[in-house]
């Protein structure tokens, strides 16, 4: 998450860079030996099917049973293990989030129009049939992820939901995430992680036919794994290390922006976290405060490397300079902390998703509590692209009915076009038409 050269040069004068990542190299999102292990696997399991499958699991995650699907009574069960404030946490995660996924389907609407008399087009929003989630459960099991992928798919109407989970070192799958699926309505659930478990719900190896999505986060192999499956599948999204900035001015908390900024930082070790801000004072204030918090943090070893390796600080003249800084960074998550947090909203056009005010911090997103979804562009994704919402497991389906009275000005502009293009199926198609006119 660097600024770009040429943003820079044409603000020249109206910014300083007072923290620079100490890591100025390209996103860590592609490895050319990940890649090549990527492909010599999917290859392998293309050919070997649910026996290489079973030989990775065993192999990179110590899976020693052959059984890798979760029977429904476990996966209903599996809240048993936890305690009832985790329970009602997830439970209130799902409903925030399945409530926002709903009201985004309810404003996408069917619609038909008649450009023309006799010529009518529509669009019909149709959801996918198969999606297969990737819940990962590593170091730091995102509790929230079933409800951004399963259940998001299951609010657009997907009747098939496949979910895959990696297992923890005594061969078990982590309970709360089996919860959380559960409760974001999996239809199925398997015990199976990484490049394997991708492979698996994209070549259809787990009992169902293919799937036509892939979603959800993962490492680095996942994310290469999502890459080359992607035109046999589709996929939400390539995430990289998770993202922050904040823009701040010198009504901010420096106390609040460190704390939000070290927050997404704990990801990872490759995990940016960028200020822009207004006021010099505040810069300084953040840094000094950043460093305070650090000493005491339980997840220093990963925050600490990832603020020194990949957070900067820059000071921007005004707010416009501000504005144009943060939307060439195009960050994946994006708070804004000022007097006037509406003019940044009306604003700034690049970011995954926008956390306006002191009161509003990134966790409260990951963690399913706000509502939107936390699967985002990263890595200047942000420039092109939003993150993954309701839409994406939705299909619009456009169509067109003509009538016999509007068929002469269709088809003689289609003769026409279909001439000069040297068409002639083409044309034949219209002249057919022209022609029973006539009889």
């Amino acid at each position: 998450m660097h600024f770009t050269p040429a943003l820079l040069a044409s603000c020249e004068g109206a910014y300083r860079l007072i923290k620079t990542p100490a890591d100025t190299g390209a996103p860590a999102q592609r490895d050319p030996a990940v890649a090549e292990r990527v492909s010599e696997m999917l290859s392998t399991i293309e050919k070997g099917g649910m026996d290489a499958v079973l030989r990775y699991a065993h192999e990179l995650d110590g899976f020693a049973s052959d059984r890798v699907e979760l029977s429904a009574e476990a996966l209903r069960r599996s809240g048993d293990a936890l305690s009832p404030e985790l329970r009602e946490a997830l439970r209130l995660g799902r409903e925030r989030t399945g409530a926002f996924a709903r009201a985004q389907r309810a404003h996408l609407s069917d619609f038909e129009v008649e450009l023309a008399p006799g010529l009518v087009a529509g669009q019909r929003y149709i959801p996918i049939e198969r999606v297969g989630a990737y819940l990962p459960a590593g170091r730091f099991p995102l509790l929230a992820g079933a409800f951004m992928t399963v259940g998001v798919a299951k609010d657009a109407g997907v009747p098939t939901v496949l979910a895959c989970t990696p297992p923890r070192p005594d061969g078990s799958a982590d309970p709360a995430v089996l919860y959380a699926a559960w409760l974001s309505g999996a239809d199925r659930v398997h015990v199976l992680g990484g490049v394997q478990a991708l492979a698996a719900m994209a070549f259809g190896l787990l009992g169902e036919a293919p799937v036509d999505l892939l979603a959800g986060p993962g490492n680095a192999y996942v994310a290469e794994a999502k890459r080359q499956l992607f035109g046999r599948t589709a996929i939400d999204l390539l995430a990289g290390p998770s993202e922050v900035a904040v823009i701040a001015d010198d009504t901010a908390d420096a106390a609040t922006v460190a704390a939000d900024l070290l927050g997404q930082a704990e990801h990872g070790t490759n995990s940016p976290a960028a200020l822009v801000t207004t006021s010099e004072r505040l810069a300084a204030r953040v840094v000094e405060e950043v460093e305070a918090r650090l000493a005491g943090l339980a997840t220093r070893e990963i925050a600490g490397p990832a603020w020194r390796d990949h957070g900067s600080v820059t000071w921007a003249r005004d707010p416009e300079t501000a504005a144009r800084l943060m939307d060439d960074l195009a960050p994946e998550h994006l708070e804004v902390h000022t007097a006037d947090d509406a003019w940044y909203h009306d604003r700034l056009r690049n970011y995954g998703s926008l956390f306006l005010g002191p009161w509003s911090t990134v966790a409260y997103s990951d963690k399913g509590m706000a509502g939107t979804n936390h699967v985002l562009p990263t890595a200047g994704g942000a420039r092109h692209s939003a993150g993954l919402s309701v839409s994406r497991y939705l299909k619009p389906l456009t169509y067109q009915r003509v009538s016999r009275e509007a068929t002469p000005a269709l088809a003689e502009a289609v003769e026409t076009i279909s001439d000069y293009e040297g068409m002639a199926a083409h044309k034949a198609t219209a002249t057919l038409r022209l022609a029973a006119l006539r009889d």
